[in-house]
């Protein structure tokens, strides 16, 4: 799993980083239609992801209109332009909002659906947000969770808007495969895991990282993994 420490550690590492990204990314939503979907503690721990692994290949299935995609090419380029991201989505919205400058080289879209592409090879960070069903997600835990080498990091959308995922649904689905390979998750979600939020929005402030960046949602429903070491 991703500890909660090594979480924190990353927030104090890359606080400045962080701030200025948050600022650009505060100024990008301003602009553009975006409608985010990722809260803004998903967003962190996603960039910060990034930051601290440095993948080289980065996977997204999903991206709606962009704000998952500028926050992980935010990252990347934030790491000297080092790696590329995938992304796969029945609509090319994200096309036409993602900027330029932070797409440049390191992005990658395909249009259509991820099952019936060639997906990139040895991707060291994965973050689905797609289809919310249980057949979708029987397909990724199979075709591609299973294929990750070991210290992949993964992030799974919507899995936790409540204290645990309705029975026939995709988070139960993620959840299963999770314990059935013995792999552990971390959440920010309050709902799910209130202790784990506390802390976060606790370090944001004194790290003066508090003020919201995407102020319309507070569920912070993501599940993040890493695969075996």
């Amino acid at each position: 799993m991703l500890p909660l420490d090594t979480i924190i550690s990353w927030y104090r590492t890359y606080a400045d980083d962080l701030r200025a990204a948050r600022d650009e990314q505060r100024e990008l939503l301003a602009q553009r239609p975006m409608r985010p979907r990722l809260d803004d503690l998903e967003a962190e721990i996603s960039y910060l992801t990034i930051r601290a692994l440095r993948p080289h290949t980065v996977l997204e299935v999903g991206s709606a209109r962009g704000w998952s995609t500028t926050w992980l090419l935010r990252a990347l380029l934030d790491n000297d332009g080092g790696g590329v991201l995938h992304t796969f989505d029945l609509t090319d919205d994200a096309v036409r909002t993602v900027p330029p400058l932070l797409a440049a080289d390191r992005w990658r879209f395909t249009r259509g659906d991820v099952r019936r592409g060639t997906l990139p090879d040895d991707p060291g960070f994965v973050l689905v947000d797609a289809a919310h069903t249980a057949r979708f997600a029987r397909w990724y835990t199979t075709a591609l969770f299973e294929r990750l080498r070991p210290g992949a990091a993964v992030a799974v959308h919507d899995v936790f808007h409540g204290r645990r995922p309705w029975p026939v649904s995709e988070g139960a689905v993620v959840l299963d495969w999770l314990r059935r390979h013995g792999i552990g998750h971390l959440t920010a979600s309050p709902a799910a895991d209130p202790d784990t939020h506390d802390r976060l929005v606790g370090l944001k402030r004194k790290l003066r990282l508090a003020a919201p960046v995407h102020a319309a949602a507070t569920d912070n429903p993501m599940l993040f993994f890493r695969a075996h070491l």
